[in-house]
């Protein structure tokens, strides 16, 4: 009896009829035979074809996609409200560091400092809290501003954008269609993209199987022959603004947001596709916008892009960053991350980048760190024939302009801080060093700051950015 019973619970199936958004099943994924939960978003049919468009739990939503039927195993399915409800995933924060003395020696790198630990709002993986607080206020701020503002309206492009744009796209709440894509692919210059997530183009376009973008004013067009007729009147071939650097064939552009509001806007409407945490919202008034280009006898090509608040009360000195993916993984991120910390370094400050960051931001920033601080703490010299090498956590901020506590939480994701005899120590070993002499051979595109030709501007001191 009971083996009949476990048969029937393994081959009954629920009809497709029942399935509906919120309903959580093992879907096949499209890359591999897998079959992880997903959730149904949305569902949708056409010409008699139902189509479910699904997010697979705990994968990144880049991964969503339509799927038919067949893709659905509906002997397994979990109805709204009646599955139960799992253990949340909350992590116990680390036990911070504080900043003070660096002592190194020829064989390990240690640190020498009373046990005062930081609180968790300091780390860079927690302070949660404190982020909503800023964040809530710097909204906020920005309402007020705009609530006073009379700016005059911009072309049919501009004004066509349903939600305003801001240059730091503030994080999000999701609704339903926020979460599905709803670009099937773009074409920008030499290259066709599927894009991976949401972004607010005008609903005429969206049901297009493709839209095409000016690789150089990234003004949007329905169809191939209306870029062509486009591209005989834009007189670009290169981001509007100041070109601020120059490296054989990389360009850094300087984009102010008020100046050139219709390219800071459309590079946000770009951008988006490949950002999920970050939504469009407000203007981009307040924002400066750094393009790098790589160039050939066509012209300048973009390549990825940061924005950074002109003025910022909590230091940040990225706002929101990107890499195209046709240029991923060759070492371009890593030279975005660069160039705003060099920015910073002929400011004189540290800096931050914005949070949250992406996923893929944040293993960026977390080798870039671990790379610029080994780099300093395995090059330290010895100031005596018998002293050991002598450096502080506030000087390895003022030698790289990274923020004192994403300097401490680096230290702590590489595993290299110890307790021993009353103290914190930093050990670096043979092997730690092998890796990272290994990986710096990798990068072999580096920012050289004699080709920055850049000054900074107070901004506290221009009315209204004008």
């Amino acid at each position: 009896m009971s083996n009949d019973a476990d048969l029937s619970e393994n081959t009954l199936c629920d009809p497709v009829s029942s399935i509906v958004e919120g309903c959580k099943l093992p879907v096949r994924m499209r890359t591999s035979d897998d079959w992880p939960l997903a959730e149904i978003i949305s569902v949708k049919e056409v010409r008699g074809v139902r189509y479910f468009y699904v997010h697979f739990v705990d994968f990144n939503k880049r991964l969503d996609e339509w799927v038919t039927e067949e893709r659905l195993d509906t002997r397994k399915v979990q109805y709204p409200g009646r599955e139960t409800s799992g253990v949340s995933g909350v992590t116990t924060p680390k036990k911070q560091i504080p900043a003070l003395p660096v002592s190194l020696n020829a064989h390990s790198t240690t640190v020498s400092r009373p046990p005062s630990p930081l609180t968790s709002e300091q780390s860079f993986v927690n302070g949660s809290a404190v982020l909503a607080a800023a964040l809530q206020k710097k909204i906020q701020r920005r309402k007020k501003n705009s609530s006073i503002e009379n700016e005059d309206s911009q072309d049919g492009t501009a004004n066509s954008l349903s939600p305003r744009i801001t240059g730091s796209m503030v994080p999000h709440h999701d609704d339903v269609v926020t979460r599905m894509k709803n670009v099937e692919m773009i074409e920008l210059g030499r290259h066709r993209i599927r894009p991976w997530y949401f972004s607010p183009y005008p609903q005429e376009l969206v049901n297009l199987p493709c839209i095409y973008i000016c690789e150089y004013c990234l003004k949007y067009r329905k169809s191939r022959k209306c870029l062509e007729r486009h591209l005989t009147k834009c007189n670009l071939k290169h981001p509007p603004g100041n070109e601020i650097y120059r490296k054989d064939s990389i360009s850094f552009f300087e984009i102010d947001g008020r100046k050139n509001k219709v390219f800071a806007q459309n590079l946000c409407l770009l951008a988006k596709l490949f950002l999920d945490h970050k939504t469009l919202y407000y203007d981009t008034d307040p924002f400066l916008f750094y393009i790098m280009t790589v160039t050939d006898e066509r012209g300048y090509h973009i390549v990825g892009y940061f924005s950074k608040e002109k003025e910022s009360t909590e230091d940040y000195n990225v706002a929101c960053i990107l890499t195209m993916p046709p240029y991923q993984r060759k070492g371009y991120g890593k030279l975005l991350i660069e160039f705003s910390y060099e920015l910073s370094k002929f400011e004189g400050k540290t800096g931050s980048p914005e949070k949250p960051l992406s996923d893929l931001g944040l293993l960026s920033y977390r080798s870039y760190w671990a790379q610029t601080i080994l780099d300093i703490l395995v090059t330290l010299k010895p100031v005596g024939d018998n002293e050991k090498p002598q450096i502080t956590i506030n000087e390895i901020c003022e030698l790289t302009s990274i923020k004192k506590e994403d300097v401490i939480s680096t230290l702590q994701n590489l595993n290299l801080i110890n307790y021993y005899k009353g103290q914190y120590i930093i050990t670096i070993n043979h092997e730690t060093v092998s890796h990272h002499m290994a990986a710096m051979a990798k990068r072999k595109i580096r920012i050289d700051s004699k080709c920055l030709h850049w000054t900074p501007k107070d901004w506290s001191k221009r009315a209204k950015w004008i």
